[in-house]
């Protein structure tokens, strides 16, 4: 039966905006406010009744708008319509569609984009599928993979690149559980099968280490800093002075900063351990930000773009056009905490809180209500003396 014609056309599928857009005759195409796409039919079952005595009417998922084209969507949302109209209700009447893998792992994508902290994350689950998962067995149906088709997928990168092959074994693991959740497969997840029967061979796992500058070197890096004029340069001279992570500087709104208080709060959506940081703001540190703000950006550090951060790779680039490329943006966390340890004397949770490390087992962070804010200001004043070299004796922190 051919497909009836409607209101949508293919350019408009691709970039109509957030909302709920109508084909016709109840076929609906819905925008998400992340810009995922995904098909709907809304049919009313002749001669039934929902529980208030209404006529039935139910909406019917008819899968993403990157898998389902336009035409399959008005042909699949016919078949629901006749249906309906002979009195029939398609959730157990329509032909069994069992959908691919990719199909699936991409509608898995779309259901828990609002879970991620950001869309890179988001970003970043799916291209492991793409890459590595989807030339394989993302044609097949989703209840036709067992442990050999895992095991093609994950055999070929298991030691050669083992933190990726994990990664991909437990995206692998989640959308095959969801296929079985939603009665397109049944039996254990192949995924599982394999870990427990340990037929892949074990894979001693290196610590990553990024590369940190040494902190006695770090005065005169930070004078070549203080030549630049760049953003990017101040920026980085930012994460060196506060030693936070690269997406927590470069996300910094001018409304995360108080400067009467001397503070910067950064939010617990925006932190990596899922709780709020707050971050004592130093002369130093203020010195830097400050003149920033005549740019009346959202962002302390603005990108190219307008009311944008600064890209993310910037403070890397930067590192190597200066040829530092030995070293990394993250890697001056270290270089603070090997400074705390090894000339400061800081005691461990006051230089852990400071980085915004969790210390303990839950039940001690249950008790340690304190950010030890007072005390991390202590160290961040001395650790930026270090820096700048205002300062060339430092005392014991306790």
């Amino acid at each position: 039966m051919a497909a009836l014609n409607g209101k949508l056309t293919k350019k408009l599928v691709e970039n109509l905006g957030p909302g709920r857009h109508g084909d016709g005759a109840g076929l609906y195409l819905v925008v998400n406010p992340s810009g995922a796409r995904r098909w709907i039919v809304r049919v009313t079952v002749k001669g039934q009744k929902n529980r208030k005595g209404a006529p039935l009417r139910t909406d019917f998922g008819l899968g993403g708008a990157d898998i389902v084209t336009l035409y399959q969507a008005r042909d699949r949302a016919l078949e629901y319509r006749r249906m309906a109209k002979s009195g029939l209700n398609p959730r157990f009447n329509a032909q069994r569609y069992v959908p691919t893998f990719e199909e699936l792992a991409r509608q898995v994508h779309i259901d828990r984009l609002p879970t991620w902290k950001n869309p890179k994350h988001g970003q970043q689950w799916l291209n492991t599928l793409r890459d590595y998962a989807f030339p394989k067995i993302g044609r097949m149906p989703v209840d036709s993979i067992g442990q050999p088709e895992v095991l093609m997928c994950l055999s070929p990168i298991w030691t050669t690149k083992h933190e990726t092959a994990r990664r991909l074994a437990q995206r692998l693991k989640a959308v095959l559980d969801v296929a079985r959740s939603s009665g397109f497969r049944e039996g254990e997840n192949p995924v599982t099968a394999i870990k427990e029967a340990g037929v892949l061979p074990k894979v001693k796992a290196k610590p990553v280490h990024h590369d940190a500058m040494p902190w006695r070197d770090v005065p005169a890096f930070y004078a070549e800093l203080e030549a630049r004029t760049a953003t990017a340069a101040k920026a980085l001279q930012f994460t060196i002075l506060s030693a936070c992570r690269t997406s927590e500087v470069l996300g910094m709104t001018w409304n995360e900063v108080d400067t009467d208080a001397r503070l910067w709060t950064i939010p617990a959506e925006r932190m990596k351990t899922g709780v709020q940081h707050r971050v004592p703001l130093t002369d130093e540190m203020l010195r830097i930000v400050e003149p920033m703000r005549a740019m009346a950006s959202t962002y302390v550090f603005e990108g190219q773009k307008r009311h944008r951060p600064l890209s993310n790779m910037s403070m890397l680039m930067l590192l190597r056009r200066m040829g530092r490329d030995a070293f990394t943006v993250h890697g001056f966390r270290s270089t603070f905490r090997d400074w705390a340890a090894e000339e400061a004397g800081a005691p461990r949770e006051v230089a852990e809180a400071a980085l915004a490390h969790q210390v303990g087992t839950d039940v001690e962070r249950a008790y340690a209500r304190s950010d030890l804010l007072v005390r991390r200001r202590n160290l961040m004043d001395h650790w930026n003396s270090s820096v700048t070299l205002a300062d060339g004796i430092l005392e014991v922190l306790n």
